[in-house]
């Protein structure tokens, strides 16, 4: 009867890691295959530097707006339910976003933003629930999922632009979405609620007073404002440096792919550590080094690239470890979770509209290169104080 069981078992475990997978895909895809064709969308709409970086800005704010109430969503209708619905939102996004009319490409923008803000929150959740002594090795796969088809989208994106034109070449990320729908159907049976950790709606109270929590919010969202000006214009960037569309795609896919290997290895590190000051100061400076890097040497643009991947992806990573780290318990990480997301969503939207800004006025990448190189020595500076071995 027990082996019985447990073959009925395995199958179902196995398909609810494959639906994860594939949930993790739609991630950050259909957000990071829209920056390799900028230069095609910009004169198509006759969009401005700071309209085009709109194009990255708008995810987020969606992001900072809804992911806190994820949880809410999941606990009336359950986690699959939301995940479901999740999907179908992108999957909707990306077919209005590839419509010819400038109102279909921002309010598609939008609602692929609500999508991926709902998976954000809960398939991690999902992972803590039911794969509690996985945690770590899922999240690996799911983090390498994640960057694996992003760099898929951005790699493809100007080849694919070649053959259909942009608009079809956007749209094609919709293989993604339906992908995960067909298998996640099966899951949509079940009615479960969200890990108790799970981010809820910020409110005041003492996570909101406690500097050791603005100490946190403010790493994770200086870094993910570092990064996302990085998929925003990175692709821009390298053009205006000399490379082709199609080098500086595939360079913004390599970036993807560098910020998944430490998801792979920075686990089992920093459970060797007394604190993560030394670890939150280095990923940090190597943001700052590889972003100085493309200021002053463009011509090694995949050593910087590469590097900035490293840097920026374990330095996110590290701002969620955080949250964990500096609480106390489950309601307190839920509270922190919230404050860190909405916040540094917030700071991570304003970044590419800021560069784009910057640009427009000063007609070059310097200026903006070099305040996010700034931004990236603020943030070792405060991952100073927020890897000491404190809690909230």
């Amino acid at each position: 009867m027990n082996a019985l069981a447990l073959s009925h078992r395995a199958p179902s475990r196995a398909l609810l890691i494959i639906g994860i997978l594939l949930i993790a895909t739609t991630l950050r895809a259909p957000i990071t295959g829209v920056a390799p064709l900028l230069g095609m969308i910009r004169p198509y709409f006759d969009l401005g530097t700071t309209a085009a970086g709109a194009l990255t800005a708008l995810p987020l704010l969606a992001f900072a707006v809804v992911s806190p109430f994820g949880a809410l969503l999941a606990r009336e209708y359950g986690l699959e339910r939301s995940l479901f619905f999740a999907l179908m939102l992108v999957t909707a996004g990306i077919v209005l976003r590839s419509r010819d009319a400038a109102w279909c490409l921002y309010t598609g923008t939008w609602i692929i933003g609500m999508g991926i803000a709902i998976g954000n929150v809960l398939l991690p959740s999902l992972i803590k629930r039911d794969f509690p002594e996985k945690v770590t090795s899922i999240t690996g796969l799911y983090a390498l999922a994640m960057g694996m088809a992003a760099a898929l989208a951005s790699a493809v994106a100007i080849p694919l632009e070649h053959f259909w034109g942009w608009r079809h070449s956007l749209g094609t990320i919709v293989a993604l979405p339906l992908a995960a729908l067909a298998v996640w159907v099966m899951q949509v049976g079940a009615h479960t609620k969200p890990a108790r950790d799970t981010a809820a709606p910020p409110h005041g109270g003492k996570v909101w007073s406690s500097a050791l929590a603005w100490q946190v919010t403010l790493f994770l969202g200086l870094n993910s404002a570092i990064y996302y000006v990085a998929i925003a214009w990175l692709p821009t960037i390298l053009q205006d440096a000399g490379l082709s569309a199609a080098h500086a795609g595939s360079l913004h896919g390599l970036l993807q792919l560098a910020t998944a290997i430490p998801g792979l290895l920075l686990g089992p590190i920093l459970a060797r550590m007394k604190d993560q000051r030394a670890a939150a100061i280095t990923v940090s400076s190597i943001s700052a080094a590889a972003l100085a890097g493309l200021l002053v040497a463009p011509e090694w643009a995949p050593l910087w690239t590469v590097a900035f991947g490293i840097g920026s992806g374990a330095a996110i990573i590290l701002g969620l470890a955080f949250i964990s780290l500096r609480t106390r318990n489950a309601h307190q990480a839920a509270a922190l979770s919230g404050m860190s997301q909405c916040i540094g969503y917030l700071l991570a939207a304003i970044g590419p509209l800021a560069m784009g800004a910057i640009h427009d006025q000063l007609h070059g990448w310097a200026v903006p290169l070099g305040v996010t190189v700034a931004l990236a020595l603020a943030a070792a500076a405060i991952g100073a104080l927020a890897g000491r071995r404190r809690q909230i």
